[in-house]
């Protein structure tokens, strides 16, 4: 499966870079496939993995705000990996040409 998520703390004000910057310490200490973007993470694993991986940044984000937004999106394809790249790939194909990234 596929997850794109977010969090941001509510109430530490406009810059969140040392926020983010230690949730993404979380994340890349997981092993899990991940790819950070401007607004999110993508990370690619199996549920309990991925869940519980989200949940613990959650809970690390919530340890230093009295109140935390975590937005999930989550798409699940049994038996399919390595979706993070290979959905862009996939598009690409369609178009005949590299997409920017």
């Amino acid at each position: 499966m596929v997850v794109e998520f977010s969090v941001v703390p509510i109430g530490r004000g406009e810059e969140l870079a040392q926020s983010v910057a230690g949730i993404l310490d979380l994340i890349d200490r997981s092993g899990l496939p991940y790819q950070l973007t401007a607004m999110g993470t993508l990370v690619e694993g199996d549920w309990d993995e991925v869940m519980g991986l989200v949940r613990r940044c959650h809970e690390a984000m919530a340890g230093g705000s009295g109140r935390v937004y975590t937005h999930i999106t989550i798409d699940d394809r049994p038996g399919a990996s390595g979706r993070i790249a290979g959905k862009v790939r996939d598009v690409e194909k369609v178009l005949g040409r590299s997409l920017r990234k």
